[in-house]
């Protein structure tokens, strides 16, 4: 069933290419709905989670022993969950789109569509086509469609993607040589030599990392989503820096477990630099999106230390971080972008200062509230569930890693309140240095409208769910990180 989120996606792109302009959103709102309601489905209805257990299998290229080959486990079943959930709310944010909007749709569901491939893929030239497949569509939709500094934005972001890219080729072709097969189960299995694995681990790691935010080949991001269109902030925050952390947990560190046990103090010492300076950077920024862009990076960094732990608790908590920072950046861009930039002209902290928008916008402020608390880890959001989990299975392994990691909390609280406060409640008193004070009441902006409210309400009641309840997720992900040849005994 969950393959059908692949042929759905890529069905509905297909059709927005001849279909009237007048139906494109909603053709898109039924294409992401009905990847979610698969996704939805096969989450609840999966059984043996904890086995990357084969759903298509069919020959493709077969003198090179390419195979169409899906497999899915609790693991792929969340990040598609999740990849549904951002696609439905992206749509939503994206009903006023009036440039183009046949290409818009397209683009946004092809990358919707890639990312499913790769969440589900066990052929590692087929993962690998999907990968590189999101790319294209990457830089139409901020080439096009964005705004601050948009071809720069575009090109750094493609740049590094590619760059990436030719990083995982590398690792893929000395895997196929060497091992003699593309399937993901066949490679899992093979005795690659400590000697081997010790460079193609690297490679094949940083290759991927590159597009989950790793310090100090994070700069394309913040760049890449304050120029992006909001959908695209959305689907770049929310799905597809989870494709570089998937990457490099499922292909990686399965493959060549003793590589990543030789680098995995490396990789702990890059996450927590990339959670401190990222939150410190994003503490002294005057425009809210590189507020969130750079907090993006930093909550990335969490991931990447529950992955270098090796141990089923942080690498569980690694995934559910997936989940969570893809919900939660998810549902602050949307603010951000459509919400408040498309009513305020302006993202800069100074300014909306001045215009009491928690009176102006209150649903835009009490979305932001919660979208705040579950980023800075408060108790009952998702956001506290995963951190907690990565900080308790680091701690095992890298308790000083846990100790900085604690400063690197205090940072993303201050820069989170301080976005907060400035945006929404800083009264016309507290403003200083502004030219021109205005007091603005809600009647000036027009109204949130029904498509914005059930985007956010659905990204606000998946936070919820997964903070109130994340064993819901855990139940399914724990069983698939036991299966994994890394782990520390």
């Amino acid at each position: 069933m969950i393959a059908w989120t692949i042929y759905i996606t890529f069905a509905g792109a297909v059709a927005l290419l001849f279909l009237p302009r007048v139906l494109s959103r909603w053709v898109a709102l039924a294409t992401a709905a009905g990847g979610f309601a698969v996704s939805l489905a096969a989450f609840f209805n999966a059984v043996d989670v904890g086995t990357f257990k084969t759903i298509v299998r069919v020959p493709w290229v077969p003198i090179l022993g390419m195979e169409y080959h899906l497999a899915v486990d609790g693991i792929s079943l969340t990040l598609a969950l999740v990849t549904s959930l951002t696609a439905v709310s992206a749509v939503l944010f994206s009903w006023d789109v009036d440039h183009r909007q046949n290409e818009f749709f397209f683009w946004l569901l092809v990358v919707v569509g890639g990312s499913y491939g790769v969440f589900l893929s066990a052929d590692l030239f087929l993962l690998f086509v999907f990968y590189e497949l999101v790319i294209v569509p990457k830089y139409f939709l901020i080439a096009i469609w964005g705004s601050t500094n948009k071809e720069y934005g575009a090109m750094k972001l493609t740049l590094y993607s590619f760059f990436g890219g030719a990083l995982v080729f590398i690792g893929i072709i000395a895997a196929y040589v060497t091992a003699g097969s593309l399937n993901l189960h066949d490679l899992a299995e093979f005795p690659f030599t400590p000697q081997f694995q010790s460079w193609a681990f690297p490679v094949l790691f940083i290759g991927f990392a590159v597009l989950a935010g790793i310090w100090p080949l994070h700069t394309w991001a913040p760049t890449g989503h304050v120029a992006a269109p909001t959908a695209g902030s959305m689907l770049l925050a929310g799905i597809i820096m989870k494709l570089g952390s998937y990457g490099g947990l499922r292909v990686a560190m399965n493959l060549f477990p003793q590589g990543f046990q030789m680098w995995s103090g490396y990789i702990a010492v890059f996450a927590v630099i990339g959670i401190l300076y990222a939150a410190a950077v994003a503490l002294r920024q005057r425009d809210l999106k590189f507020v969130i862009g750079y907090s993006s990076v930093s909550h990335m960094g969490f991931v990447l230390l529950g992955l270098a732990t090796a141990n089923v608790l942080g690498v569980s908590g690694a995934v559910l971080q997936m989940f969570s920072h893809g919900v939660i950046a998810a549902l602050l861009f949307a603010v951000a972008g459509r919400m408040i930039y498309r009513r305020t002209h302006t993202r800069d902290l100074d300014a909306l200062s001045s215009m009491n928008l928690s009176r102006a916008l209150p649903f835009a402020a009490f979305s932001f509230v919660i979208a705040s608390a579950a980023s800075m880890g408060i108790p009952g959001f998702s956001g506290f569930a995963a951190e907690i989990t990565i900080l308790i299975g680091a701690w095992k392994i890298y308790p000083i890693a846990v100790w900085i990691t604690g400063a690197g909390m205090v940072l993303v609280a201050a820069f989170t309140l301080r976005a907060l406060k400035r945006t929404f409640f800083d009264t016309v008193e507290d403003v200083k240095s502004v030219t021109s004070v205005t007091s603005l009441d809600r009647e000036t902006f027009e109204p949130i409208t029904l498509a914005e409210k059930l985007g956010a309400g659905l990204l606000m009641f998946a936070t919820l769910a997964v903070g109130l309840y994340p064993k819901l997720l855990l139940d399914r992900i724990v069983p698939a990180v036991e299966a994994m040849r890394f782990l520390t005994k």
